[in-house]
């Protein structure tokens, strides 16, 4: 067997990529295997990475070709690449760009594929027949361009991958240009190198897909450079009306928008101008509860050149079905990560596009532009009382929440807060009545989704004056809510060991501050919660973040 010792990957038959942190060579094979392979964890020693049908249909989309994954491979495996790797690799990539999509004229879409058999099982596929207007030839069937997204849709779930060069209608053209200097405190301005490189990558590739960056990395940076290089008018959706109200800050801060040309589709104003912030909530707003969504017409009928999808990991079902409609729109989706409890990865693939840019945390981290984070599981107790509730509950759903609303929670998070003193903490919960009563006894404000959005943004803004150093909030703020003094989050409880949630929630004090952040977790102790909490713990780790665990 042919071994190389001084190399730093290995290859394995589960398609699985393990590569050594502290060779010399792990920077140029990681940079090598990057485009080609999903990162999955990043612990301090070993990363693994993992070769699937979307991490090669993503880097087939970019324009990386097999051969420079095959050759990747080699050149930096220790063992053997296993032939039924390299056998799955070459009809993954050969999938890719067998199915086209390109467009005869406004009103036909043209689909063909260049495999007689894939051909031929489109052309018999129950599922699909409502969605092909016509076949003209074995290989050849033209759609109705109000079937694109759909039709995408369909074909990825049966495994067939669409390169989707029907382009885009023209729009309204806007020119904005970006500030050299920020408007509120005149600091000088420029995108970071990272940052040019994610809209580089999204530009020169069509211009749809996902730009993964961590919270903190500046995102909505990205997303305002985006605009300025399309140059054409925008739809921005967000998962709130404060992230809304930070982005039109922003563009206020950064650019040179006129305020005559931002508008806002929120609950407090409905204004549709040539660069337009609205929320997921208001676009899937129903007066009646199996009633029409209105809203839904400012996605699918008002021209816009580029729609900004941010958080685009969250997106709802209504949304998801609205982009079906919107293909020839460019559109790009901001995310901390793409993972989704649904297993819908899919499906922002098909719809959105393929991930463009990607760059890990730790990288960030090392690089000093998000906080140096140390994450700290703590084991409470339960009193005698919640002990016996927890044991008798009639299910798991109900001994969790006996679990996780533990009022030893209460005191343990009183004894972090006093050991933090003066730095800017949120407790972060679950529960509405377990965040007020831990609000009373703390005498702090507390943030939930009953909050008016004008009282939320008040008590947002004097914290990131200062004026309150300590926040209890609930599940509103896991999103786009940027609170750049916060360095400790208290998490006391949590959404049944959501890893997109956990991602969310640390990165909430990643913005950059010249010291450590630190990310608590209270675990009721031998119950429940503590099955779930270990779904959490394993997916930092995972990120490569040192994770403690400490008994009360």
């Amino acid at each position: 067997m042919t071994y190389h010792p001084e190399r730093p990957l290995i290859v394995q038959g589960d398609h699985s990529l393990l590569l050594e942190t502290h060779n010399p060579q792990f920077n140029a094979a990681r940079d090598a295997i990057s485009p080609f392979a999903e990162l999955e964890k990043s612990p301090e020693h070993i990363h693994s990475y993992r070769l699937n049908p979307l991490s090669l249909w993503n880097a087939a989309a970019a324009g990386h070709s097999l051969e420079e994954a095959e050759a990747a491979l080699h050149d930096y495996s220790k063992y053997a690449i296993p032939d039924n790797v390299l056998e799955e690799m070459r009809r993954t990539f050969a999938r890719y760009g067998q199915l086209i999509l390109t467009k005869d004229d406004e009103q036909t879409l043209r689909l063909t594929i260049s495999d007689p058999f894939i051909a031929a099982q489109v052309a018999k596929e129950k599922s699909l027949a409502d969605k092909i207007r016509q076949q003209i030839a074995d290989d050849t069937f033209l759609i109705d361009p109000a079937q694109r997204g759909v039709l995408k849709h369909a074909l990825i779930k049966l495994g067939f991958p669409v390169d989707d060069q029907a382009g885009f209608k023209d729009a309204g053209q806007f020119e904005l240009s970006l500030r050299n200097y920020t408007l509120s405190d005149k600091n000088p301005f420029e995108l970071r190198e990272y940052q040019h490189k994610a809209v580089e990558s999204f530009v020169a590739s069509g211009s749809h897909g996902v730009i993964v960056l961590a919270c903190g990395a500046g995102k909505t940076v990205v997303g305002m450079a985006t605009m300025a290089r399309i140059g054409m008018t925008t739809l921005i959706i967000t998962p709130n009306t404060a992230a809304a109200h930070q982005w039109h800050a922003e563009l206020r801060d950064k650019t040179h928008i006129d305020t005559a040309d931002l508008g806002e589709f929120t609950s407090s104003r409905k204004d549709i101008l040539p660069v337009t912030i609205a929320t997921y909530q208001m676009l899937t707003y129903r007066s009646q509860k199996d009633g029409d969504m209105p809203n839904m017409d400012l996605i699918t009928k008002h021209d816009w050149g580029l729609i900004i999808f941010d958080e685009v990991h969250v997106l709802p079902a209504p949304v998801f079905r609205a982009v079906s409609e919107i293909q020839a729109r460019r559109r790009l989706g901001l995310t901390a990560t793409l993972i989704r409890e649904d297993g819908l990865e899919k499906d922002v693939f098909s719809l959105i596009g393929p991930k463009r840019y990607d760059l890990p945390w730790r990288e960030l981290e090392q690089s000093g532009h998000i906080a140096e984070a140390h994450c700290v599981e703590i084991r409470v107790p339960m009193s005698k009382d919640d002990h016996m509730a927890h044991a008798v509950a009639e299910d798991r759903r109900k001994a969790y929440r006996i679990a996780a609303e533990n009022r030893v929670k209460d005191t343990v998070a009183q004894s972090l807060i006093e050991k933090h003193d003066g730095e800017g903490i949120l407790v972060i919960g679950q529960y509405i009545k377990q965040l007020e009563r831990i609000a009373a006894t703390l005498g702090a404000p507390v943030i939930t989704g009953r909050m008016s959005s004008k009282e939320r943004e008040r008590l947002y803004a004097a914290f990131r004056a200062g004026d309150i150093r300590l926040l209890v909030v609930s599940k509103v703020a896991n999103y786009a809510i940027d609170l750049p003094d916060a360095s400790i989050a208290i998490q006391i409880s949590g959404s049944f060991g959501s890893r997109q949630e956990e991602a969310q929630r640390l990165g909430r004090i990643l913005r950059p501050k010249g010291g450590p952040a630190y990310f608590y977790t209270l675990v009721s102790d031998d119950s429940e919660e503590l099955k779930f909490a270990i779904n959490r713990q394993r997916f930092l780790a995972e990120q490569g973040y040192d994770y403690l665990i400490e008994d009360w």
